[in-house]
């Protein structure tokens, strides 16, 4: 019969064993997380440009707009661009009926803007009705960059959006502007904690779809060529 202090000993050094197996796990679990939450970030360094250009995706859209006074107010950027006025079919069959909406789709941006320091004729809105996306929204916003004859843009967006936004940016008009990718500084998100709060976590979440998607429809879309 084995002693029950001999048990107890080895319990001991199993519940040992478990614990530090648990916070070796821990630490490098977080370490992982931590470089995931990096990844998606990519800040570059200001440069001299015509616009900075303000993503609309709805989400954290201020801290985006207190950003871009940031930089027009360095002097770094001579004008503004903001986008919106998505329109649904819902919507469009509303207005066919007589909606209208109380004021211009950029009346509450240009106030922020204004309050801000930024001047209304240093703003350019420009309404990308079916926007829907980063691509989508890359293709309205940047075809209507290119009829202006803007050359440097400067894009700033929300920290977990930075490198997939320079990505599809430099891939659809990479040959047409010199393009610097910078993070709204103000904007919440956490890469060494955003798995602690709710809606970070759906942030970051979404952001890896979105990535798996768009490798998968590049994937496709070079098959379709071929």
């Amino acid at each position: 019969m084995v002693p029950q202090t001999t048990n107890k000993r080895v319990l001991y050094k199993i519940g040992f064993i478990t614990i530090i197996l648990m916070l070796v796990f821990f630490i490098l679990s977080r370490d992982i997380l931590c470089k995931l939450g990096e990844f998606l970030i990519l800040d570059q360094k200001l440069e001299k440009s015509d616009v900075v250009v303000v993503l609309n995706t709805d989400v954290e859209y201020y801290p985006r707009l207190i950003e871009a006074a940031a930089i027009y107010n360095k002097g770094v950027a001579d004008k503004i661009v903001i986008n919106g006025n998505r329109k649904t079919d819902i919507l469009r069959n509303l207005e066919s009926k007589g909606f209208e909406l109380c004021c211009h789709w950029c009346e509450n941006r240009l106030r922020i803007l204004s309050l801000l320091g930024v001047p209304r004729d240093s703003v350019i809105c420009i309404s990308a009705e079916d926007a829907y996306d980063t691509i989508s929204e890359a293709n309205s916003v940047g075809k209507e960059l290119v009829r202006m004859g803007y050359s440097r843009i400067l894009i700033t967006t929300s920290k977990y959006h930075t490198r997939r936004a320079s990505l599809i940016w430099e891939k659809q008009f990479g040959e047409n502007f010199s393009i610097s990718t910078v993070s709204a500084k103000t904007d919440p998100y956490d890469p060494h904690g955003w798995w602690k709060e709710g809606r970070q976590l759906r942030w970051v979440m979404a952001e890896y779809g979105a990535w798996i998607y768009y490798w998968w429809k590049r994937s496709t879309d070079a098959e379709g060529g071929l």
